[in-house]
């Protein structure tokens, strides 16, 4: 069930992610970025996607911090490297509950045998 789970979100983000309030919401990201995945599947379950885009956030960036962690996250746009390190912020302390929450969630019925 988990992997089918992790295949739904998979899906979900390549290459967009998540929907809100009837605009479509976008954020492209590496298929190697998995916890990164499951950190904006928790943003996303917490609601924190939904609403007007009506903040504006700014800031001026070390050009190496920047290019290195569009690299990491696949991720091409500015405004979504921030939206993603905004909800990686708001939601890390949630992360290991919510990895921990999903024990057990593998189905019985699973054949593990090798």
């Amino acid at each position: 069930m988990q992997n089918k789970a992790r295949k739904k979100v998979a899906a979900k983000r390549s290459p967009t992610y998540g929907a809100s309030s009837g605009s479509r919401h976008q954020i492209r990201v590496s298929l190697k970025a998995e916890k990164l995945k499951d950190m904006l599947l928790i943003a996303e379950e917490s609601g924190l996607f939904r609403g007007p885009r009506t903040r504006v956030v700014r800031g001026r960036m070390p050009e190496a911090l920047v290019t290195k962690a569009k690299a990491r996250t696949g991720i091409r746009s500015d405004t979504e490297l921030i939206e993603v390190a905004l909800a990686n912020l708001a939601v890390a302390d949630d992360y290991p509950n919510w990895l921990l929450s999903r024990r057990g969630t593998v189905s019985q019925e699973i054949d593990l045998d090798f």
